[in-house]
């Protein structure tokens, strides 16, 4: 099994760098994952020309390689390069898939009438997007599971990756950074607090390793080295 860190994410604005408005483009960390026949690109944040680009950089492949594209949430700075993977399968957690679905097509139905068409075109882009995302199973891949860390969003999904010896847990922004991770910190934006300390709990007391939603990948500090 590959994986490996396509481009490292970053927050637009770090809360733990005293940041509290945006002072940068944030987007996701983007990894890829190969096993067996399975080509799975997580969390495409970058806008499609650079991810492309870094795609080519990190792997040479191209975006016509990719056989999966798994978001962790539907939030815009995971998928602007989503597109891109025409040829690819979109996955999303059940959960996020349903808890976005219902609000993006009622407010795209109160959007009828007025005179917004560009709103109202960004919203039926969005609902098409996400109606072509098929809800991820179980297991995406022999080694890759569907690991739900709900909180920062209600269906948030990491995944958890075995290794032959050790295991990985791809964590999004249940753990966006190593300043959370260190300071055992969540996003102070996450829908549910007492949600999003358990997926953070929960991911620190089993992961050997882990992929951090806006940073790069780190051995878990509370765990020995392997």
């Amino acid at each position: 099994m590959d994986v490996r860190v396509i481009s490292i994410g970053t927050l637009s604005a770090h809360p733990l760098w005293n940041e509290r408005e945006p002072v940068r483009s944030g987007h996701a960390t983007t990894t890829l994952i190969r096993t067996g026949k399975h080509t799975i690109l997580v969390d495409p944040g970058l806008p499609e020309q650079a991810l492309t680009a870094r795609l080519g950089e990190r792997t040479g492949l191209t975006p016509a390689d990719i056989t999966h594209v798994f978001l962790t949430t539907f939030h815009p700075e995971c998928r602007r390069a989503l597109a891109a993977f025409t040829k690819a399968t979109w996955w999303i957690g059940e959960v996020e898939r349903e808890t976005v679905g219902v609000p993006l097509a009622k407010a795209l139905t109160e959007m009828h009438g007025r005179e917004d068409p560009e709103r109202i075109e960004d919203l039926r882009l969005e609902v098409a997007m996400l109606k072509r995302c098929t809800p991820a199973p179980d297991r995406l891949a022999p080694g890759v599971d569907l690991y739900p860390m709900p909180g920062v969003s209600p269906g948030l999904c990491g995944l958890l990756i075995a290794h032959q010896n050790h295991t990985t847990i791809l964590c999004a922004d249940a753990i966006p950074t190593i300043e959370h991770l260190e300071q055992g910190k969540i996003l102070p934006w996450a829908e549910n607090i007492d949600q999003a300390q358990e997926s953070f709990k929960e991911a620190v007391e089993l992961a050997d390793t882990l992929i951090l939603g806006r940073d790069n990948i780190t051995i878990n500090p509370t765990k020995r080295p392997f």
